[in-house]
């Protein structure tokens, strides 16, 4: 992935690389949501016990990576090319966005991340330890550290080809709807401390209004409201302080 998104597939483009492109893109983010949209992840977990869901989902979100990096198709149309003080600003930039982005998920516990915390606790044949709301480091300033990392991530590079602008564009608009449907998600399950946070975080920097910005008791409450409404699953009065799994948590 490192490799990838700093120097682009090695692929070059023949054929109709749009399509193969953005199916790819898209691709990624349906096996992504899949799995944590409320009604298939009670299906899926019919046949997937709860400790293994979360190692699971990790994996089909790394398989689905690596088919879209081996299946890629390179475009040789360049949008912007920087080089010289300009290109190592935004490489820095862009290595800046790795640092972030294993910070934030090492805030958040790569044990439950990738599922392994859950895994190892039942080959003990114990409870996972419970995941308090406790908000802490970069989660102090905005709501999805994470996100806002993996943005860096697409967006700071020196060589914009046509390819990289429609994987860019995709996952952009996949990366803030997954932060509107996160909030959604956690507004529900863990209920009134996490209004109570998203009233005084913003989602994101510079973001003065909308969903993801600082969000009032009115748009709080409709977004869980609507959540309980179209999942079907428990009441945020039922499960008040109730940490969610990884996958819950997951965009």
């Amino acid at each position: 992935m490192f490799c990838f998104l700093r120097d682009g597939a090695s692929s070059t483009a023949h054929g109709h690389w749009v399509v193969i492109d953005v199916g790819l893109s898209i691709l990624f983010a349906v096996a992504h949501s899949v799995m944590l949209y409320p009604p298939s992840r009670r299906i899926l977990q019919r046949q997937i016990p709860q400790a293994f869901y979360d190692s699971v989902f990790c994996v089909v979100t790394c398989l689905s990576l690596l088919l879209l990096f081996f299946a890629w198709r390179t475009s040789e149309t360049l949008l912007w090319e920087v080089s010289g003080w300009g290109e190592t600003v935004v490489r820095f930039c862009f290595y800046a966005s790795w640092g972030a982005l294993f910070y934030s998920l090492w805030l958040t516990g790569l044990g439950y991340q990738t599922g392994w915390t859950p895994f190892y606790y039942w080959l003990r044949r114990e409870p996972a330890p419970r995941r308090e709301f406790k908000p802490r480091g970069a989660y102090r300033l905005i709501r999805h550290p994470v996100y806002l990392s993996f943005l860096g991530l697409v967006w700071f590079t020196p060589r914009m080809s046509l390819d990289h602008a429609a994987l860019t564009a995709i996952w952009t608009a996949y990366i803030f709807y997954g932060s509107f449907l996160k909030d959604r998600r956690l507004e529900h399950f863990i209920g009134k401390p996490y209004k109570a946070y998203s009233r005084k975080v913003p989602g994101y920097p510079l973001v003065p209004f909308g969903p993801l910005a600082r969000r009032s008791d009115v748009s709080a409450g409709v977004a869980a409201s609507n959540l309980a409404a179209t999942s079907n699953v428990e009441s945020p009065a039922k499960c008040d302080g109730r940490e969610p799994s990884s996958a819950e948590c997951a965009a």
